[in-house]
């Protein structure tokens, strides 16, 4: 427990707790994100379930107190032979209603632990550009930004860049 959050990885049997989570994020937040809310409230709810049951991607959530998840992040291994020693972070997301208690920066420990155990050398994620508190906390978890991409998503007419952060695990 960290804070009264307790971390854990995600079962296939949290998919609804998931599912409404990440809708949330996607909803509030949909600058933070690739996916769009449109396009994942569409999808059935047994594909919660089943992303959260794959062998390729391991989701860890944070749970307050009153056991509601409030916080998630994910692993995807990558399948291709030469990129199999590498893994991406996917989907950080903490309500804000529980920022500022470390579950950010507990959920991250949590992933890299399993990259570490894993056998991965390298991660690497995506942050959208001005979202100074995300790239902070990747920053302070080790991670280092490497380039930016331009106009890599837009929403509602709008672009937004996508910084490129990568992370050494030897």
């Amino acid at each position: 427990m960290i804070g009264r959050m307790l971390i854990r990885r995600l079962q296939p049997e949290d998919a609804l707790a998931y599912r409404e989570l990440r809708l949330r994020a996607l909803r509030e937040h949909p600058e933070a994100f690739t996916s769009s809310w449109e396009e994942d409230s569409a999808k059935p709810p047994e594909a919660s379930r089943q992303r959260l049951a794959s062998t390729n991607t391991m989701f860890w959530g944070a749970f307050d107190d009153a056991g509601m998840l409030a916080g998630m992040v994910g692993l995807e291994r990558l399948p291709r032979a030469k990129e199999r020693h590498k893994g991406h972070v996917v989907g950080m997301y903490v309500a804000p209603e529980a920022a500022g208690r470390g579950a950010g920066r507990a959920l991250l420990q949590a992933l890299l632990d399993e990259a570490i155990a894993g056998g991965l050398t390298d991660l690497v994620l995506t942050v959208t550009e001005g979202n100074g508190a995300a790239q902070r906390l990747y920053e302070k978890a080790g991670f280092r930004a490497f380039g930016t991409e331009p106009r890599a998503i837009v929403v509602d007419g709008r672009a937004h860049g996508k910084v490129h952060m990568h992370r050494a695990l030897r």
